[in-house]
């Protein structure tokens, strides 16, 4: 009999939980940890299975008899447990690899730095259309290995791929990859630019020429991750034709299929606004095709689709003043998209956990739009407001210290026919849990006002 192999899982969040009860089930002896000596519910979600618990420990005094070591996506890779581990001959991944290896679906997969998960929510909704059996898993907010060995072959599992995931891919292998953008992000996580770009470009890893690969043919980086990939290279664009995909011809999308140039829809008939959502489409409607979807169930679901939570969503109206949740604006290319798909003077609130990305373009944005004030909080508060000083800017910036305050300056600042959007271009610790967290409070607060 084979002797029982042992996992360690490194980060107990959603998908360390997800990971734990898909080995147990599996037969790994299962050993649990995280930085955290009590976290809240843990236990209960690990309830029906057997692991050794080992939270607050220093991973590396857990290395010895591991076969398989599975970190949080939010460790990097050069952390010294790690390291060691892989000089041992321990096996590292990441749980999207974990669930890929336990799944029979077809992976149909969504990376990028902005519009991940409006992309990968509008793809999972066209394939559910088309009578596919769908999964809509990953960075999403559902781990892929908690639903790995529910698929059949023939299923689809439509999975939005952070950088921060792909990072331990060995053998994951997407039949279709979309990537959206790529812009600076996560620079504190990789430590430079260029490794960044490398772990997004590891979606296209192990695909061959029976694949697809939808790429935005205006980002530079994205269109040159064809050069990547062996499998069928589809673009999208709104600026210029493409050798193959779809792009605009004043409102209307055409779609380049085999040579044959056909009008595919009207802009117009997208729901979702902004300019950032047509790209949005293209994607989702190329990565469908790629897949036999027909085209009706396509634009029929483009036509209805009413976008995601915590992204450029309408709250409420108090006092004739439209308030904006667009919380997953946790980067200055995200708040840019926000801000230009602002159609009334805006007041815009800014600032949170520093990522080391910069604030240049948020201000560069800021001349000609609508945006007519900022509030500005948390630890990129000084930043913010120095690069706003060199922009111009600083007499329409206020500072605030707590999430309150700075709602409540927003409503005295708006006046009737006005947003106020909160789009803060950088992550949420610190303060929040998380973006859904701080978008939640926003929704709590502003619809509360009178």
């Amino acid at each position: 009999m084979a002797q029982q192999k042992t996992a360690l899982i490194v980060g107990m969040a959603k998908s360390g939980i997800a990971a734990a009860r898909l080995l147990y089930e599996n037969g790994y002896r299962v050993i649990i940890n995280d930085m955290k000596p009590e976290i809240k519910g843990l236990f209960d979600a690990l309830s029906g299975i057997a692991y050794e618990v080992r939270l607050g420990d220093d991973p590396m005094d857990l290395l010895d008899g591991v076969d398989l070591l599975i970190p949080s996506p939010i460790i990097p890779f050069f952390r010294p447990f790690i390291v060691e581990a892989k000089r041992r001959g321990i096996e590292v991944i990441s749980e999207i690899e974990l669930g890929y290896r336990y799944s029979k679906a077809d992976f149909v997969c969504i990376t990028g730095t902005n519009g991940k998960t409006t992309c990968t929510t509008l793809t999972g909704e066209i394939f559910k259309a088309s009578g596919r059996k769908t999964f809509v898993l990953g960075n999403i907010g559902v781990a892929i290995s908690a639903h790995a060995m529910e698929t059949r072959p023939g299923d689809v599992i439509v999975a939005e791929t952070a950088a921060l995931q792909l990072e331990g891919n060995v053998r994951f292998h997407a039949k279709a990859a979309g990537v959206c953008n790529i812009t600076p992000d996560h620079i504190d996580r990789f430590g430079s630019m260029e490794k960044y770009i490398a772990a997004k470009a590891k979606i296209l890893d192990n695909q061959t020429e029976d694949d697809f690969a939808v790429l935005n043919w205006d980002d530079p980086i994205v269109r040159d991750f064809a050069k990547l990939t062996p499998a069928r290279v589809l673009y999208f664009s709104r600026r210029e034709q493409v050798p193959e995909g779809m792009y605009m011809d004043g409102d209307t999308i055409m779609l380049r299929w085999d040579g044959a140039d056909t009008p595919f829809m009207d802009r117009k008939e997208i729901y979702i606004p902004g300019g950032h959502n047509l790209e949005n489409a293209m994607l989702c409607a190329l990565l469908a095709l790629s897949q036999g979807v027909d085209a009706e169930t396509i634009k029929e679901t483009l036509r209805t689709f009413q976008g995601v939570e915590h992204r450029i969503e309408f709250v409420c109206e108090r006092s004739g003043v439209r308030y904006i949740n667009d919380s997953k604006g946790t980067n200055p290319d995200s708040t840019v998209k926000a801000i230009e798909a602002m159609d009334r003077p805006t007041v815009l609130i800014l600032g949170g956990y520093d990522k080391h990305t910069g604030f240049e373009e948020v201000f560069d944005a800021l001349p000609g739009s609508h945006v007519k004030a900022c509030v500005v909080l948390g630890q990129t508060a000084d930043e913010i407001l120095e690069t706003a000083r060199r922009h111009g800017f600083e007499n329409i910036c206020y500072r605030c210290e707590t999430f309150r305050e700075t709602l409540e300056k927003c409503r005295d600042l708006a006046e009737p026919g006005d947003n106020v959007l909160l789009s803060p271009a950088c992550a949420s610790w610190g303060m929040f849990d998380n973006y859904e967290q701080r978008g939640r409070v926003f929704k709590d607060i502003v619809s509360k006002f009178e």
